[in-house]
């Protein structure tokens, strides 16, 4: 049976990006691989020809979709809009909609590239740890939200923390079923000092940890988290975290990789029906140079070969390419070092497709 694929590309670099990924999957289409592909906007792009940044049409064509490939959404253009349209609701949308609760987010050193990363090559050496992160609740989507203004005439900002038990409960088991795969370890990190919603948070890790007597668990703050993150990131294996601390936790564990480039994502519902995309943003100041690295969203697309297309042996193709262009000493401006072939966006992808 054909497996569509949504490809939403965005904005900024997100054209570019997206091309070269597609590159793979219609290689892998041309060898048999049963899939199709139909392209919507989201965004920016989808606000400037729609006036909204998740049209209906793209809203459809997603629910209706295997899975989905995203670019990147934002940028300067589109700051001075009403936070209702702006492009990134575009993707909180597309979240929330297809109720894509899991996000989950490799930290992978390449080892042809210990040097990019700004630690010492000792500490991020053999770098390998999966960042899980809630997506659609906590303070995000959180109501009450908004600005309102005080008797007294002075505006105030609020927004809400809120997780319910279920939610807290389901993110748990995605954790604990990662860890069963990789090293046996979950690390569950909250606030639960000062919030009492992730004290909430804790108890219902500890309590599902009952279920998973093969796993260990482990609990730490934030803060501490943010800081062993960099101090010794190797100490863990699985992450499981709320939603802005997943955010923010993951953009940390991308530099120790030496670039957030590199890094893909998966973000998917109960039945593994998935969004991926680099966890870059659309970058605007490099946006049609054809000089950003593709690489996070080529490895994007392994994710979704892996986790929803069920075809594991071409996901393992197409890491195992991206190792050997690194191999190669090809590398795009952001992880290029003395020594190295800088190339573009478009010759990394065509790279990687002689690779494969």
């Amino acid at each position: 049976m054909t497996k569509k694929i949504a490809v939403l590309a965005g904005d900024g670099i997100g054209p570019e990006i997206v091309a070269e990924a597609v590159k793979v999957l219609e290689k892998f289409s041309a060898e048999g691989l049963d899939i199709s592909l139909e392209y919507g906007l989201v965004g920016g792009a989808a606000y400037d020809e729609t006036g909204t940044p998740l049209p209906e049409a793209t809203l459809t064509l997603a629910k209706s979709a295997d899975a989905i490939l995203l670019g990147a959404v934002g940028g300067y253009k589109w700051e001075s809009l009403d936070i209702s349209v702006r492009p990134e609701k575009g993707l909180l949308g597309l979240r929330s909609e297809l109720n894509l609760f899991a996000n989950l987010r490799p930290a992978i050193l390449y080892p042809q590239l210990a040097d990019a990363s700004t630690l010492k090559p000792e500490v991020v050496s053999g770098l390998d740890l999966m960042i899980v992160r809630e997506l659609t609740g906590g303070i995000y989507f959180g109501q009450p939200r908004g600005i309102r203004v005080l008797e007294n005439g002075e505006k105030q900002g609020f927004n809400t923390l809120i997780y319910r038990e279920s939610e807290i409960e389901r993110i748990g088991k995605v954790a604990f079923d990662i860890a069963r795969k990789r090293q046996g370890r979950v690390c569950s990190v909250d606030k639960a000092n000062v919030l009492e919603c992730t004290e909430l948070w804790r108890e219902t890790m500890t309590s599902l940890a009952a279920d998973y007597p093969d796993v260990q668990l482990s609990h730490m703050y934030v803060d501490n988290a943010a800081m062993q993150l960099v101090r010794a990131p190797k100490q863990f294996d699985v992450m499981v975290t709320t939603n802005m601390f997943g955010d923010i936790l993951s953009d940390c564990a991308s530099m120790l990789t030496g670039s957030i480039g590199m890094l893909p994502s998966a973000s998917l519902d109960e039945n593994s029906k998935g969004m991926y995309e680099p966890i870059h943003g659309s970058a605007p100041d490099i946006a049609g140079q054809n000089i950003a690295n593709p690489l996070a969203t080529i490895l994007s697309v392994a994710m979704m070969l892996r986790y929803t297309l069920n075809e594991p042996m071409l996901a393992d193709r197409v890491e195992l390419a991206v190792s050997r262009v690194l191999d190669q000493g090809l590398r795009t401006a952001d992880i290029h070092s003395e020594g190295m072939q800088k190339v573009s966006t478009s010759e990394m992808g065509d790279a990687v497709i002689a690779a494969l």
